[in-house]
């Protein structure tokens, strides 16, 4: 993956953005407050000075100014002629009529501020001349270079604090980071070597408690989960190819031999093992396709389903192969599935008590409140308490009596447990008031 799209980096460039937005805004609106203040600070003390001098020319006449040495100052009448000036004024006449405006004089840029003269004629004065008019302003530029470089040298501290806080802000946000990145990383890594046959290693689980913590964990059951499935997988790739290699040795072994030794068999021998072995498979390659179907949840064709017409069914069924069935108990309730599936619930159930019972079956339908009942009961030697719940998994016989020659493949109750837990129901067995074991599935009735 490229640096630049890294998540690091990423976190890295918005932290560093976000503060150097917030620093020159703030050194911005600092800049501007510090330049009002010193601005103002500067107009204040010109118009006191201002003041001053205009009660000096006042007391004094205009030739009051010519020994102000340090001020920019100068006496303007009505006219906005100069009347008088201090040394430092006599490089031309001051705009007097833009009070409180920063201007250049001679070079320089001041701030000129204006004072009119209070002259109350309450002194009386031997040259007449010297009087100033009563309309004479004084006019007193304040240089503000000394104010400039203050405000400069704040602006270059303000752009060097900004500058040098966008760089603490992202080497520290990249520090951070990619310390709480490195166990992801590392993870990554680890999960990045896991292939399908090393499935059972696991990554390390941080002893934090945090989020990283929590990620370990999630991924380690992942595996834990892909495991199974793999092994569960493997497990059921390798009984099919048994189940489907034993019925496949059986015909060609009767062919082998009617070829080797034709007086030995028959043609009808033959073509009845072809036969039986040949509808075996087709059982096995059936409830294969079935378990696969379920095992990808591929959509099915739901509807309301008569669960009691399924059970008479399989009891008219098992009653024309000359089996003992008990009826009696099924009454009308009605599901929402696959009638297909939800038939081969039934069917394998029915077959699966026929095979081990000793001499009777009973099936049974029934309401339970918002469940559906249907039990399947038989009188043979039942199923272990420590087996029961074994039974439902594919390919497993528990003894001789339930073993494929006497006609089972190991897949019908697997396909019963699947079919219900895709019907969103439940199916236990437990012990038959006839002694042998008993199954009940529970499905959600239909409303």
């Amino acid at each position: 993956m490229p640096r630049v799209r890294s998540l690091r980096t990423r976190i890295t460039a918005a932290a560093t953005l976000i503060v150097a937005v917030v620093m020159v805004l703030a050194s911005l609106s600092f800049s501007a407050v510090l330049g009002a203040e010193i601005r103002g600070a500067t107009t204040r003390t010109a118009e006191t000075r201002a003041g001053e001098i205009a009660v000096r020319v006042d007391e004094f006449g205009v030739d009051a100014v010519d020994d102000l040495d340090d001020d920019i100052v100068q006496v303007v009448d009505g006219a906005g002629a100069v009347v008088a000036a201090s040394d430092d004024a006599r490089a031309g006449a001051l705009p007097a009529d833009r009070d409180g405006e920063t201007v250049v004089y001679d070079g320089e840029r001041v701030l000129v501020v204006v004072a009119d003269v209070d002259d109350d004629g309450g002194r009386e004065s031997d040259d007449d001349d010297d009087e100033p008019s009563a309309d004479a302003r004084v006019a007193l530029a304040v240089s503000v270079e000394d104010d400039d470089a203050t405000l400069a040298t704040a602006g270059w501290l303000l752009t060097a604090s900004t500058l040098l806080v966008a760089v603490v802000v992202a080497a520290v946000t990249w520090w951070v980071v990619g310390r709480a990145l490195r166990p992801v990383e590392r993870i990554r890594r680890e999960v990045d070597e896991i292939t399908g046959d090393r499935l059972d290693r696991r990554v390390v689980e941080p002893s934090s408690g945090d989020e990283i913590a929590a990620l370990a964990g999630t991924m380690n059951r992942m595996l834990d989960r892909l495991d199974t499935s793999a092994t569960a997988q493997r497990r059921f790739v390798s009984d099919a190819s048994h189940e489907l290699r034993s019925p496949l040795a059986t015909m060609r072994q009767h062919a082998e031999l009617a070829q080797a030794h034709p007086e030995a068999t028959s043609l009808d021998d033959l073509a009845e093992v072809v036969t039986e072995e040949g509808a075996r498979m087709q059982d096995l390659v059936e409830g294969l396709l079935v378990l696969a179907r379920l095992d990808e949840q591929a959509p099915s064709q739901r509807g309301v389903v008569d669960l009691d017409d399924l059970a008479l069914a399989e009891v008219s069924r098992l009653r024309a192969a000359g089996v003992s069935v008990d009826g009696s108990a099924i009454t009308a309730v009605q599901v929402t599935g696959d009638e297909r599936l939800l038939g081969r619930i039934a069917r394998n159930l029915a077959d699966n008590a026929a095979r081990h019972a000793a001499s009777r079956i009973a099936l049974g339908v029934a309401r339970d409140g918002a469940d559906a009942v249907l039990t399947v009961d038989d009188d043979g030697s039942g199923i272990p308490a420590s087996e029961r719940e074994r039974v439902f998994e594919r390919f497993v016989r528990l003894d001789e009596g339930r073993a494929r020659d006497a006609g089972g493949s190991g897949l019908g109750l697997a396909i019963v447990a699947g079919v219900v837990r895709a019907s969103r129901g439940t199916v236990t067995v437990g012990e038959s008031p006839l002694g042998g074991a008993r199954f009940t599935v529970r499905l959600p009735a239909a409303d």
